[in-house]
């Protein structure tokens, strides 16, 4: 973090409500659950150290597509860091963890960050859930071309590859844009034939990224529910998932047969992620004006089961299936 210094009574009050900010003590108790919901994982971040029975760390530019025999920089997104687990990238001090983007040449890049995953990355499950509330308070990096995400990926490809087995953004954000967050679903069948549905936030009386918010997502069969500060930010219950191919890539749908049974992707574990990007497709580059380091800090992560459980999905939402039907 970069050093800031104060001149005069009001600028030392600035630094310590700055500092309150940074470090506030954790919204809600662990053991005081949202009404019917049950605590079942968390991870409060009380500790010196990332608790590595948690968490493993996703390493690199890019990864190797076997589908297509071929080597994916940029992790598909043209996206410009190099993670690492580098105690710099990320750490644990004063209850919260820090995921740092910092820019310096390593292995190629012109930036490197941490991606933390409660998956192996031998494909082992540290954590993985099917439905429940998933909620994370943490504060964001602001800047152009900085994107902060907490989002899931399922344990196993069940449908087959990204997209058809579906992704869940709990909170994704441009950091040109500190007013507003989004909540991301990603599916349909593999690239290049995936879809997507997003629902925007914009925080209320000027607030922003860069203070701490409650981001959740409420799974159920059949819907997806987020919120921010425990505002419904919105809900979606259509979608759709294919396995079916053309040659290597994902097939477009033609008809009902050729799509996975209600509600696929979305009734399969999935495991939780996050991570500070940098430049990409989704946002575009950093700028002069783009500040590093860039920090996210996460006060917790809880999961919860519902109190009675879940019961039959819900029946497929309105909305226009890729065949026209």
């Amino acid at each position: 973090m970069h050093a800031v210094r104060f001149a005069g009574p009001i600028a030392c009050a600035a630094a310590v409500a700055a500092a309150v900010s940074a470090f506030a003590p954790k919204a809600a108790d662990a053991d005081k659950a949202p009404v019917g919901w049950k605590l079942v994982w968390s991870d409060e971040f009380d500790g010196k150290e990332i608790d590595r029975t948690k968490w493993d760390f996703d390493l690199g530019n890019g990864f190797y597509n076997y589908d297509a025999n071929q080597w994916i920089s940029g992790w598909g997104n043209n996206e410009l860091q190099y993670y690492t687990r580098e105690p710099e990238n990320a750490f644990v001090k004063d209850g919260a963890l820090h995921i740092v983007a910092i820019k310096e040449s390593y292995q190629g890049c012109g930036y490197t960050s941490a991606r933390l995953k409660t998956r192996k990355r031998d494909g082992r499950s540290l954590f993985s859930k099917k439905y429940g509330r998933f909620e994370f308070r943490a504060k964001l990096p602001p800047g152009q071309g900085v994107w902060p995400a907490l989002w899931m990926l399922p344990q196993s490809d069940k449908y087959g590859t990204w997209a058809s087995s579906g992704e869940i953004d709990v909170m994704e954000a441009k950091g040109q844009e500190p007013t507003k967050v989004l909540g991301t679903l990603h599916y349909g069948s593999r690239w290049p034939n995936n879809a997507h549905a997003s629902k925007t936030y914009t925080f209320p009386d000027q607030g922003t990224i860069t203070d701490y918010h409650v981001y959740a997502v409420e799974w159920t069969p059949g819907e997806v529910r987020w919120s921010v500060d425990d505002t419904v930010a919105g809900t979606h219950s259509f979608w759709w998932s294919s396995s079916k191919l053309d040659g290597e890539k994902g097939a477009r749908p033609k008809q009902e047969a050729d799509l996975n049974p209600w509600p696929a992707p979305f009734d399969q574990e999935f495991y939780l992620v996050m991570n500070v990007a940098v430049g990409g497709n989704f946002l575009g580059k950093p700028d002069r004006t783009t500040k590093f380091p860039a920090e996210m800090l996460v006060d917790y992560v809880r999961v919860y089961d519902r109190v009675g459980g879940y019961g039959a999905a819900k029946p497929r939402g309105a909305g226009q299936l890729p065949f026209g039907k």
